[in-house]
């Protein structure tokens, strides 16, 4: 089983491509939800989490995201903590998981960081969605609660296309020009095909 972890900047389009790879029947570990998901039911996660932010960072079960988003997004060293805190639950939780899947021919991680985090090391083969910036602006700035300040600050913590790119295996564009669907089929058979052969 091949191993693959898809990543792109904030507004790339990496879950419209994750959703065509879902589509081919493809399992697909979405970490930014599993991530939602452990650390609203770790104890642990929870018990840290309120001891560098405080109380107020649960509202009962619950972290309260828009105080714990506005806390990391203007403090690195927030940001690096709650990282510690919570990534290598995450990593344990994907590698289970790939284990519960391994008689397909391969499958993906989608996450944000896949280099930032470090799990780049978890996968056979890294793909990065790209998008322009102007047009990951656009589609952002339709989302509840996003401002140009927190797009700008998501992205000063996030690779960029080029740097992402460059440790990459393959690269799907995604600009409204190039058709996802051929790119994501493409990708489906080479990576069956290199399972395969094996």
């Amino acid at each position: 089983m091949i191993i693959a972890g898809i990543t792109g900047g904030i507004g790339s389009g990496k879950t419209t491509v994750c959703k065509a790879f879902s589509a081919l029947g493809v399992p697909v570990y979405n970490a930014d939800l599993a991530a939602r998901i452990i650390v609203d039911n770790h104890d642990d996660i929870r018990n840290e989490l309120i001891d560098v932010f405080g109380n107020d960072i649960f509202e009962g079960n619950t972290l309260n995201r828009p105080l714990f988003a506005s806390l990391i997004f203007h403090n690195k060293k927030f940001l690096a903590k709650a990282n510690s805190i919570i990534h290598p639950r995450v990593k344990e939780d994907f590698i289970r998981w790939t284990r519960w899947h391994k008689n397909y021919d391969y499958v993906i991680e989608e996450t944000a960081i896949l280099f930032e985090s470090g799990n780049n090391t978890l996968v056979d083969k890294c793909i990065t969605v790209i998008s322009p910036i102007e047009l990951k602006i656009k589609r952002l700035m339709n989302r509840p609660g996003m401002t140009e300040e927190r797009i700008k600050n998501v992205m000063e913590n996030q690779w960029t296309d080029e740097k992402k790119q460059a440790a990459s295996d393959y690269t799907i564009i995604n600009d409204e020009k190039n058709l996802i669907l051929p790119q994501v089929f493409s990708l489906h058979q080479k990576l069956t095909e290199i399972n395969h052969n094996a």
